[in-house]
């Protein structure tokens, strides 16, 4: 399984900002300081930048769009899938046994609470291996009320701006990989692309809540047929109109992808039941009201 790495690979990155705190007035990915706009530096990559209440405003959007913000979500099993999903981004968590094609993210979540010094539930890190104790979802119904279940969700609840920020981590950490993975040719064109989209808060939201919600496209793994669905992907397939914005831009090609994606798989419940809210999503991907961060 890929979770040792993916923990050494957090520990090492969260190593550099564990002493950081969530209630500045501007959270920022780079070194230069910025608010509300991109900072680009000497390698060309794009740092993003949010203030406070634009934050809360993403994790209040995210937790939106992953659980209809409802406090039983936190702690969820979908239906047709072989994981739990927890937490306003829906993190997921496998099962022992249980390896599958996405990247999971909710043990290296865990590793970043624990650097921020949030208050784990004391089970939760005890826990070895560090695997879902559930191992499908009838087990997981069975437990859904449960003295730790209902603990971790209250502790979910209580962390979403941390949780938020591990999002924008990641989100930030994946924009120098991805245009690495670019084709020369169309390096520069993804940089424009990112550098714009990263200077207004709605264009940082729609990065963060695509790379959470559908990774960033540099996994093998998540490929059907050959063809990838993540941040990656999108940017390689905007096209340029004049009469677009880059956000509208963004949000055409990730409804190209996804439905791609969809048509691609082998499971018809992608194209059936998961595709219109993939869409419907996307539809989210607006500046927000700059009098009103509150909705």
């Amino acid at each position: 399984m890929l979770k040792e790495l993916s923990a050494l690979i957090l520990l090492s990155a969260v190593s550099m900002i564990a002493g950081c705190d969530f209630r500045p007035e501007t959270v920022e990915g780079g070194a230069e300081k910025t608010q509300g706009r991109a900072a680009v530096d000497v390698s060309g990559g794009v740092s993003l930048s949010l203030s406070r209440d634009q934050m809360e405003w993403v994790g209040r959007r995210i937790f939106q769009n992953e659980c209809a913000a409802q406090f039983r979500c936190l702690v969820h099993w979908n239906d047709g899938e072989a994981f739990p999903s927890l937490g306003i981004g829906h993190f997921i968590w496998y099962p022992e046994g249980v390896d599958a094609r996405f990247i999971e993210s909710f043990p290296t979540l865990i590793q970043y609470m624990v650097q921020r010094q949030a208050p784990v539930p004391r089970w939760l890190r005890q826990l070895e291996p560090f695997d879902a104790p559930w191992p499908d979802k009838a087990a997981f119904q069975s437990q859904a009320d449960t003295p730790r279940v209902v603990e971790l969700r209250e502790f979910l609840a209580s962390t979403q701006g941390i949780q938020a920020e591990f999002i924008f981590r990641r989100a930030q950490d994946s924009l120098g990989k991805i245009v690495m993975a670019v084709p020369g040719s169309r390096r520069e064109q993804t940089r424009e692309h990112l550098g714009s989209l990263s200077s207004t808060p709605g264009g940082v939201y729609a990065l963060m809540d695509y790379v959470n919600f559908k990774g960033e496209g540099l996994s093998e793994t998540e490929r059907y047929k050959g063809q990838g669905w993540g941040l990656l992907q999108v940017l390689l397939a905007m096209e340029s109109d004049p009469d677009a914005t880059t956000l509208e831009e963004f949000r055409d090609a990730a409804a190209k992808i996804l439905t791609r994606r969809a048509d691609n798989a082998e499971d018809p419940i992608e194209k059936q039941r998961w595709l219109n809210g993939w869409l419907k999503r996307l539809g989210t991907y607006k500046e927000p009201d700059e009098m009103n961060f509150s909705g």
